[in-house]
């Protein structure tokens, strides 16, 4: 689940998509590696995924970047344009922001804490965050960690700010505002100004305030950053070069494309290099940096079981409904989505301005895909999904 399919004004995706003049890139597809004769349906599977990034191109989006494993077997494919000022082509190796995928980095982080017995998923946020959920009918001691990373807090989302959208989100405010930095006190802030969606635990309503407030009480209950527990717990032991928590900075390092969008609600009008913001105004609910190789090997070793006990790991995967996402199941940070084609795949998404992602992985771990569109307005990012797990079946 993307923040685009949440509609949230991070990634101010519409509906339709914008027809954008450009010439596809040459193929980036990446040879199999120890493919054996038996691997047709998977290299049919490969063409497919292939044929729907070049799909999304067609539809707008200015590049596609993605890699998967299947088994052993692992391809790395680009399309389409990186930088529409220079013509350069997207790069296989492309780091790029992943929105909402950092949900995930940080309730595996509070479920490492969780068995290490240095919190309880069942404790309230105002046992940690003392006065900070409160106000226009927002009660933290009614509210538990848990509720905070499935979702069914009921707290206001601080992106569906309409003051906060203007500033931060469409072009004159964002032009403007566009280094400023935010402090995660500050986004909550935001969101008290409002009532609660609903009572806690009677319904399910994605908000980006929740997992800003899940890396508070990381940082309460450890002491330190949520970021760098994000990196010793996570990081450095997965050995994930391409991957950061940039807490400020507002650049993307080598090698990245660029990202745009339209900075509007609708999505016409002139297209704007968006690459450079500070990502503070996302906090723990969508700041990180990664590539499609990271991303993969990430999810991969949270399903096999290498980031968390079997005991957390369950929890994890216990989902709740979403009505929001037809299909699909939210758990921990974790989505559980059925494809057309009966199988289940486990990941998240994320958006954020210029930059649309997917990382997604079977249950035990096995088959992978991550990928992102460097354009926030078009693209078919489910199709890509479908066609890497069911197009060669």
């Amino acid at each position: 689940m993307t923040v685009r399919a949440r509609r949230t004004r991070i990634a101010l995706v519409a509906a339709t998509a914008a027809a954008l003049s450009m010439a596809l890139a040459a193929p980036a597809l990446a040879a199999p590696a120890h493919a054996p004769a038996s691997t047709t349906a998977r290299h049919q599977r490969q063409q497919a995924t292939y044929d729907a990034m070049r799909a999304a191109v067609r539809d707008g989006v200015p590049g596609v970047t993605a890699a998967a494993r299947d088994g052993r077997i692992t391809w790395r494919a680009a399309v389409g344009t990186g930088d529409l000022r220079t013509g350069a082509p997207r790069s296989a190796a492309d780091k790029y922001r992943v929105g909402s995928i950092t949900k995930t980095f940080v309730a595996t982080v509070l479920l490492q804490l969780e068995a290490e017995r240095r919190l309880s998923l069942d404790d309230s946020v105002e046992r940690w965050l003392p006065g900070l959920v409160r106000g226009n009918g927002h009660d933290g001691s009614r509210i538990t960690v848990r509720q905070l990373l499935n979702h069914t807090s009921g707290i206001y989302d601080y992106t569906s700010d309409e003051d906060f959208g203007r500033t931060y989100f469409l072009r004159d405010g964002f032009l403007k505002h566009r280094y400023d930095t935010q402090t995660p006190a500050g986004l909550v802030a935001v969101a008290m100004r409002h009532r609660p969606d609903f009572a806690p635990g009677t319904d399910w309503g994605y908000s980006n305030t929740n997992y800003v407030l899940a890396g508070l009480v990381v940082e309460k209950v450890t002491g330190r950053p949520y970021g760098a527990e994000v990196r010793d717990r996570i990081i450095e032991p997965l050995r994930l070069t391409a991957t950061s928590v940039p807490g400020t900075r507002v650049t993307l390092p080598a090698p990245s494309s660029r990202a745009y969008g339209k900075l509007a609600e609708k999505p016409t009008g002139p297209t704007y290099d968006v690459t450079e913001l500070n990502p503070s105004l996302a906090h723990a609910a969508g700041e990180m940096i990664s590539d499609s190789a990271d991303l993969g090997r990430f999810y991969r070793a949270l399903l096999g079981g290498r980031l968390l006990p079997p005991e957390q790991l369950k929890e994890m995967k216990t989902t709740v409904k979403a009505d929001e996402f037809p299909g699909a199941r939210y758990g921990l940070g974790l989505v559980d989505r059925e494809l057309s084609c009966g199988v289940h795949v486990w990941g998240h998404g994320g958006g954020i301005h210029g930059s649309i992602s997917e990382a997604v992985t079977t249950a035990d771990g096995r088959h992978s895909l991550a990928f992102n569109f460097n354009g926030d307005w078009a693209g078919d990012s489910q199709a890509v999904i479908e066609a890497e797990f069911c197009g060669g079946s």
